[in-house]
């Protein structure tokens, strides 16, 4: 699927876990980045899992939103820095993962980027 047809447009998360993505913005020059709009509905969840690039260093900024009503926690083995609303890891090291929403959506903005080696 290119770019263009990603735009704006919601689509099931990688991990096929219940959680839904929108690309709001990207580019793979001069840096390789992307943000997103995730929407995490009751039931869903992520399992523990890191992110592998081809090269390079990942790095993902998430500022939550919209916190669930109960559940739908970030567990992160080694964050960067974290607080109740901002997460900064490396996804492609740190194995993360998000609790099951028990009750309410979660909403959150996700801006990630490779930094090359």
């Amino acid at each position: 699927m290119s770019f263009l047809s990603k735009l704006l447009r919601w689509e099931r998360g990688r991990q096929k876990s219940g959680y839904d993505k929108m690309l709001l913005c990207g580019a793979i020059w001069p840096i390789k980045f992307d943000t997103y709009l995730l929407k995490f509905p009751e039931g869903s969840e992520i399992s523990p899992h890191t992110d592998k690039v081809v090269s390079g260093k990942h790095y993902r900024l998430n500022i939550v939103i919209k916190n669930a009503v109960e559940g739908g926690e970030f567990i992160c083995a080694n964050p960067i820095y974290e607080t109740k609303r901002i997460k900064l890891f490396r996804p492609d090291v740190s194995e993360h993962q998000v609790s099951k929403i028990v009750k309410g959506n979660r909403y959150l903005l996700s801006i990630g980027w490779v930094k090359n080696t």
